[in-house]
């Protein structure tokens, strides 16, 4: 197994509009759809689609959400052996709002993916001993993270951890057991209490997540690509490349966490900040489409040379 996804699944429930409403505002959209989202999920399609061997570790509710969810990894290709459904709780679901610039604003409601514990990490042991990246995110709880990060560390597995959705996090654990650490800007702002509004700035605060223990650190920045920091190096900025055309933003910081785990699982002698620039590449391709998972490119619609060493 390449890479192990112990995460989230969302249904993504997604109206488009001429802007985002303002508090206690009703306006009209112009379409809406429905699609596979969550974080977990989103990284774990993403890196399938470009060609990675995946599983998902993941709980969804016994409703017609699950069950679509479940035929929708298959199709994709992901391993689905330890995805189970709770009969406690429903499938999670999204709420997203996008406005013309394909900025957009989400509300989401975790459902199974609460229930999802250490002890069904502890079922996939002998799966996950297997893998060679594991990645993980914060929509599902933090004890069941911590498990999976033990697990991979006892393994040897490389950790990636997308502190995200965005929450202050006092376990030192968390910090300790991420070989990279990946966040954006908001939540570098939440995790550090400094502001993250330049590159410089990105740079001090993954200066001081590095300081809590972290192997590596990522600040995710949009458009202006990224920042990689790791002990005994001077930090990278990293640019992006300027996008076309924007249409959906969604699911755009999933790409590229997929796009960097099949980096680090399938193609391991790529230098750490050419993995960064592809990644980088990918999510900005994705911008182009609207959703989230059918936004994701597959293999066959990217230039060959990005995918090699």
């Amino acid at each position: 197994m390449d890479i192990i996804v112990i995460g989230s699944c969302m249904t993504d429930q997604i109206c488009y509009t001429s802007r985002l409403p303002k508090p206690g505002e009703t306006i009209h959209g112009t379409k809406f759809s429905m699609s596979f989202g969550g974080k977990g999920a989103n990284q774990c399609v993403m890196a399938a689609k470009l060609g990675a061997k995946t599983a998902m570790v993941a709980k969804l509710g016994e409703d017609t959400f699950g069950r679509l969810y479940l035929d929708n990894l298959l199709r994709c290709g992901v391993d689905v052996g330890h995805t189970t459904t709770s009969g406690a709780a429903a499938t999670g679901v999204a709420q997203i709002c996008v406005d013309e610039a394909g900025m957009n604003s989400i509300v989401i409601v975790a459902g199974a993916n609460l229930e999802l514990s250490a002890a069904d990490v502890a079922r996939a042991d002998g799966l996950l001993g297997s893998a060679r990246v594991l990645l993980c995110q914060l929509e599902v709880p933090l004890e069941t993270t911590l498990a999976a990060l033990r697990a991979a560390r006892r393994h040897g597995v490389t950790t990636v951890v997308n502190a995200a959705p965005a929450q202050p996090v006092k376990d030192g654990d968390l910090f300790e057991l991420s070989d990279i650490f990946c966040v954006n800007e908001t939540e570098a702002e939440i995790m550090t209490e400094l502001p993250v509004r330049s590159v410089a700035e990105a740079e001090t605060a993954a200066a001081a997540l590095l300081r809590r223990g972290c192997r590596a650190v990522i600040v995710t920045l949009g458009a202006q690509g990224a920042v990689y920091a790791a002990p005994g190096q001077a930090a990278m900025h990293v640019p992006a490349e300027r996008a076309e055309r924007v249409v959906d933003t969604t699911g755009a910081g999933d790409a590229f966490l997929g796009a960097l785990g099949y980096f680090l699982a399938c193609v391991p002698a790529l230098p750490v900040r050419e993995a960064i620039v592809r990644a980088c590449r990918i999510a900005t391709d994705s911008v182009a489409r609207p959703g989230t998972q059918d936004s994701f490119p597959s293999r066959e619609q990217l230039p060959a040379e990005l995918l090699r060493p």
